[in-house]
This record gives C-alpha cells, structure tokens and sequence, in this order.
C-alpha cells in the first residue's frame, strides 16, 4: 500500500509471547520500553496519520497526541487484545480528531463527483469492471498515484469513512461511533464516495483494462 497505504513489517515480535512481557515493560514505565514501542510501531502508525491528514504536520502531531493517549490508557488495554490493533484504532481516532480541529470552510459538495444518469435510468457513460479493490489498486505501482489523487479529490467526510472502511479496514459499527454518525449515515457515505471515485477513476481505468 502507498507511502499513505504502504505495506509495513510485521512487530518485531510475536503477539502473545515477547509482546506481553513487553506491555508489562510499558506499564512499569521502563523508558526502554517506551523507546522501542515508537521505534516498531511509529513509522506504520504515522502512515496511518498520513492518510488521514494531508498536512505532514497535522500527521506527525496526531501520532504524537496517538503515543500519549497510548501510554496514559495503558492500564485498559486487554491482553487479550493485539497491540497493534490498538495502537491503530488510537491513532486512527487521534487522526479524526485532527481533521475536527483543522476544520474551517464548508466542504465541496459531492455531487459533481458522482456519476451521471440518462432519463431511462442507464449510466451516461457506462464504467468498466475494476481490476480489483480500493485497496489492490493502492497496491499497485501504476495505479498507485493516480488513486491516491482520487481519494484526495473526495470531500473529507465521504473521503473519511472510505479510508475507515475500505483502507483501514474498520466496522461500519466501529467507524458510526468514531465519526459520531449513524451506521445507515456510514453505509451512505461509502457508497457515494465508491461511485465518486470509480468516476473520478474511470477514464483512467478504461484505458488499462481493455
């Protein structure tokens, strides 16, 4: 996945074994400890930041503000639980909270984005089949760029819940409570931001697929 999506190592450890001596370490406040969790887990956290935040300071503030939520929820997070499935819902949600304080102008409305439809009810311009998801297409190298400009061109609220759901992988219940919307509110938004960017995408996809 890109430098906004790219594939990132696994922790240096295995989940069950070394990581939970390792979260004692955490808790105990060993300094070690602390050092060695931003040097595994900063640089798949911060992408994550980046994905959200367009501005590389407003991402490396939230994978700030990310790291000392970590560090002061320590005592709740569950052992039986990945820590790096926690880590990325907290920095996934400090990300949000980024976006929330940058916000300052209305957003362009999606409209213009979606696709157009003859009286009949048929596509204006029929699409075609896409090679594969959102995802695989970030994956691949030649079309890497050209949808990460795509994802950039949605207005930030369908842009949000497409990266929540289709990016980050996270519930519609999950990305509800996250954002402070309704499930039905998320389903809408990622339909819409899915046809927005299959639009936005098409020409180019046209050409590589036939």
């Amino acid at each position: 996945m890109l430098a906004m999506v790219a594939p990132t190592p696994a922790p240096a450890f295995a989940p069950g074994s070394d990581e939970s001596g390792f979260v004692a370490a955490l808790r105990r406040g060993e300094e070690g400890a602390f050092e060695r969790l931003v040097r595994e887990y900063g640089g798949r956290l911060l992408a994550v930041s980046r994905r959200f935040l367009r501005n590389e300071e407003d991402a490396r503030d939230a994978l700030q503000d990310a790291f000392i939520s970590a560090f002061r929820s320590l005592d709740r997070f569950e052992a039986s639980s990945r820590l790096s499935t926690w880590l990325h819902r907290i920095v996934v949600n400090a990300s949000l909270m980024k976006l929330r304080s940058r916000r300052r102008h209305p957003e362009e409305p999606i409209d213009d984005l979606l696709p157009r439809f003859l009286e009949d009810g048929h596509a204006a311009v029929p699409s075609v089949p896409w090679r594969g998801s959102v995802e695989e297409l970030l994956e691949a190298a030649e079309t890497r760029t050209l949808v990460r400009a795509a994802i950039d061109r949605l207005p930030e609220s369908y842009r949000t819940v497409l990266l929540m759901r289709d990016i980050e992988e996270l519930d519609t219940a999950e990305t509800a409570r996250l954002l402070d919307i309704s499930e039905n509110a998320v389903k809408v938004r990622l339909h819409r931001a899915r046809q927005a960017l299959r639009e936005l995408l098409d020409p180019a996809l046209r050409g590589s697929t036939s």
